[in-house]
């Protein structure tokens, strides 16, 4: 949701889903930045040019998804479903587009779909079809498979620098 606020719109929110909007815009910024993730995207850029970034964050989710237990004590699947449990309370504070992406992705199980490299292929032909396939998007799962293991690498030296910089920005919000 956290995307499609603009400017200070966040400010129209209660005071954790402020923080919560600060903390993406700070992880959208760093990401884009950071030597490790442009590496990744550099692997891409010949083929899918801007496209590269948008499929890279979805390649580093798959890895978050697949090596979660690594990252958390909580099983992916109770953190999914805690995840979607909190879209139906807070339902009246989400965006119109939240809104309307919400079932569909609660249905197809958006998010633990990340754990496999055939729901990848799925999540990257949704997104090419919103880009009019001009994207070609739903190719890169080809790439993600040959170069599996360095990305995996990548996201997981990523992952760690990122995960102390987003506490240390948690704190000053």
């Amino acid at each position: 949701m956290a995307d499609g606020i603009r400017g200070k719109q966040f400010e129209h929110f209660p005071e954790d889903v402020q923080k919560g909007i600060l903390l993406h815009r700070f992880i959208d910024t760093y990401t884009d930045s950071h030597d490790i993730f442009r590496q990744s995207t550099k692997r891409l850029h010949e083929k899918y040019h801007h496209y590269s970034g948008v499929i890279v964050d979805i390649v580093y989710d798959h890895f978050l998804a697949k090596n979660w237990s690594l990252y958390s004590d909580e099983k992916l699947e109770d953190f999914i479903n805690r995840f979607y449990q909190s879209l139906h309370d807070n339902y009246n504070i989400l965006s119109e587009k939240t809104q309307g992406l919400m079932p569909y992705m609660i249905e197809r199980n958006w998010l633990l779909s990340y754990r496999t490299v055939e729901g990848i292929h799925q999540i990257l032909t949704q997104m090419d079809r919103r880009s009019k396939n001009v994207s070609k998007m739903q190719f890169a799962s080809e790439e993600l498979k040959e170069f599996y293991t360095d990305f995996e690498q990548e996201f997981t030296v990523f992952f760690e620098d990122l995960q102390k910089h987003a506490k240390q920005k948690l704190l000053s919000l």
